[in-house]
C-alpha cells in the first residue's frame, strides 16, 4: 500500500509576493530569494521522508529548480481555506499538505504524519504553529467542509480548524509544534534552529547586508 502523499503548498518566489512581511528592512529581492530556500528545504524534507509521491501545489510559474521527482500541481480557488480544499480534491487520495513557512521541518517530522494517517484510529493530522495556526495538515479522505468557516492567518486559526474537523466527526490526531516565519523574530529563531538548512544561509546573507 502506497503512502500518503505529501504536499508541498507555497506561492512561487516572486519579488513582491512573498514574505512581505520581512520587508523593510529586507527588499522584496531579498524576500523572494529567502522564500525559494525555504520551498527547497521543504520539498528536500519531503523527498526524504517516507512519502511515495511528493507533490508541489504551486501559485504561479512551475520553475527549474523544482527537484526531479516532484510532481507540481496548480492551486485553485480564492483564499488559502479555498486552495487547501483544492488540493486534497485535486489528488482524491489521502495526503499531507505542509506550507513553505517551516523550513527546519524534518523528515522525522513528515514521516510521524505519515504514520498517523495511517493508523485506523485518526482521520486527520495538525501540526500547529507557535503564533496560532498550523504548518500542517493531512486528511485521510477529501472533504471540502473541512476548511468551512475557518479564518485563516489569524490566532484562532489552528482552533477553529480543528472545531470545523471535529465538527465532521474526525479524529485529530497532532504533530509537534514549530515556528514559522513571517517576521524577522521568528526567521532568526527559524535559522537558529536549522543552521544547515538553504534558509538560515539565505537569512545570514541578506541579514548581513542590511
Amino acid at each position: 500500500m502506497r503512502s500518503p502523499t505529501v504536499v508541498v503548498i507555497a506561492k512561487e518566489p516572486v519579488p513582491g509576493r512573498v514574505k512581505t512581511r520581512l520587508c523593510p528592512p529586507l527588499t522584496h529581492d531579498d524576500a523572494a530569494v529567502i522564500a525559494k530556500a525555504a520551498i527547497l528545504d521543504t520539498l528536500d524534507a519531503a523527498l526524504a521522508s517516507a512519502a511515495d509521491d511528493v507533490v508541489l501545489a504551486l501559485d504561479g510559474r512551475a520553475m527549474p529548480w523544482i527537484p526531479k521527482g516532484v510532481e507540481v500541481i496548480p492551486q485553485h480557488g480564492d483564499g488559502l481555506g479555498e486552495r487547501l480544499a483544492s488540493v486534497f480534491e485535486d489528488l482524491g487520495r489521502p495526503a499531507l499538505v505542509l506550507g513553505m513557512d517551516t523550513p527546519q521541518v524534518s523528515p522525522q517530522d513528515i514521516d510521524e504524519g505519515l504514520a498517523l494517517l495511517a493508523r485506523d484510529d485518526c482521520d486527520a493530522v495538525l501540526g500547529p504553529a507557535a503564533d496560532g495556526g498550523y504548518w500542517s495538515i493531512g486528511l485521510t479522505s477529501p472533504d471540502r467542509r473541512a476548511f468551512d468557516r475557518v479564518p485563516m492567518s489569524r490566532h484562532d486559526t489552528r482552533r477553529r480548524q480543528i472545531a470545523a474537523l471535529e465538527r465532521l466527526g474526525l479524529r485529530v490526531r497532532h504533530l509537534r509544534e514549530l515556528v514559522d516565519v513571517d517576521h524577522h523574530a521568528e526567521a532568526r529563531l527559524v535559522a537558529a534552529e536549522a543552521p544547515s538548512s538553504r534558509f538560515a544561509e539565505a537569512y545570514a546573507a541578506m541579514a548581513r547586508s542590511d
